[in-house]
């Protein structure tokens, strides 16, 4: 099982509109793409340098394979999408993570 992780950095000031478009709109169409079992948005609670709130969104998936059909087939356009809509207001920055054991 994989994780991709998408840590985003979000200014204050559309913090509130952003994290609506997130949990009804974004979550939900990455989940549509098949390419992704579930996903789990959590609050970074340590506070940053450069101010915003940091969100880490944890997207589950299979196998790499799947992974990288969701970078071939979905993620430009999943990204563009951010970017149209709160260009210049965040920062994001991926990250794969291979899931070794669960407790």
């Amino acid at each position: 099982m994989y994780i991709y992780n998408v840590t985003i950095n979000i200014d204050e000031g559309v913090h509130d509109q952003w994290l609506e478009w997130m949990k009804e709109i974004h979550i939900p169409e990455m989940l549509e793409t098949g390419k992704f079992t579930n996903a789990r948005m959590v609050k970074v609670l340590t506070e940053e340098p450069m101010g915003g709130i940091t969100y880490s969104v944890q997207y589950h998936t299979k196998d790499k394979d799947t992974l990288q059909r969701y970078y071939d087939e979905d993620a430009d356009d999943m990204r563009g999408k951010a970017m149209k809509k709160f260009a210049d207001k965040f920062v994001a920055f991926r990250t794969e993570l291979e899931i070794i054991s669960e407790y």
